[in-house]
C-alpha cells in the first residue's frame, strides 16, 4: 500500500492493518521529512488518544491529515506504532 498526498509518496508498506476502513501503517514506514508534529489531541472510546501530524509536501500543508496512537488500548494493540491519514490522502495499492 502507498499513502500519497500532493503527488508524494508518504508511506509504502506491504504490512498495514486495516481498521475502520483505515490502512494503518507501520510509523517506520512513513517518510519522515513529510511530517510535522501537530497539537492537536482527540480520543475515541476504544482506541484511546490519538495524536496527529501535519504533512507538508512540496510547500502545500494538509493540517492533521494523518494521526496515531502513542498508547493503545487493549482493544486496539493491533494498530501500536501505526499511522492512518484522511483529508485527501490518498491510500492506494502498489
Amino acid at each position: 500500500m502507498k499513502a500519497i498526498w500532493n503527488n508524494q509518496i508518504i508511506a509504502e508498506s506491504n504490512d498495514t492493518v486495516v481498521i475502520e476502513n483505515n490502512h494503518y501503517f507501520p510509523h517506520e514506514s512513513i517518510n519522515k521529512s513529510f511530517f510535522k508534529p501537530s497539537n492537536t489531541r482527540t480520543t475515541c472510546p476504544w482506541k484511546g488518544e490519538a495524536s496527529y501530524y501535519t504533512i507538508a509536501v512540496n510547500g502545500e500543508e494538509n493540517p492533521d491529515a494523518a494521526w496515531f496512537y502513542p498508547e493503545v488500548s487493549n482493544l486496539a494493540k493491533g494498530i501500536k506504532n501505526r499511522v492512518a491519514f484522511w483529508k485527501g490522502v490518498q491510500v492506494v495499492s502498489s
